[in-house]
C-alpha cells in the first residue's frame, strides 16, 4: 500500500511538471526573456521551486518588458528580485548563469 501511494504521488508530481514548465517558459518570454533562455531556464525553475513560487513568476508576465528587443538575463533577475523571496531569486539566478553558459541540462 505504502509502495503505492508513493509510486501515485510521484506520477502526480510528474504531471503538475508537465503542466506548469510550458506555463513558466510562456511567462518568461512574455516578460521578455527570449525563447531560448526561457526555454532552457524553465525546466530547472519547475524541479526547484513551488508553484506559489511559480506563480509570482508568472505576474511578472508583461511588468517592465523593453519595447525594443528582448529583456537580458540581468534585468530579469532584477525584476525577479522585487518579489523578495531568496529562494526564486537564487534559482532564477542559478538557471540564467547555467542557460547563459550553456552549462544546464
Amino acid at each position: 500500500m505504502k509502495a503505492l501511494l508513493i509510486a501515485a504521488t510521484a506520477l502526480t508530481l510528474s504531471a503538475c511538471t508537465q503542466i506548469a514548465e510550458p506555463r513558466v517558459r510562456s511567462a518568461l518570454t512574455d516578460a521578455g526573456l527570449s525563447e531560448r533562455n526561457a526555454d532552457c531556464m524553465a525546466g530547472r525553475m519547475v524541479d526547484r521551486l513551488t508553484i506559489a513560487q511559480l506563480r509570482k513568476l508568472e505576474a511578472l508576465s508583461g511588468q517592465n518588458r523593453q519595447t525594443l528587443g528582448q529583456l537580458s538575463l540581468a534585468d530579469y533577475i532584477g525584476l525577479v528580485r522585487r518579489i523578495d523571496d531568496p529562494e526564486v531569486v537564487a534559482v532564477t539566478t542559478s538557471s540564467a548563469a547555467l542557460c547563459a553558459t550553456g552549462l544546464a541540462t
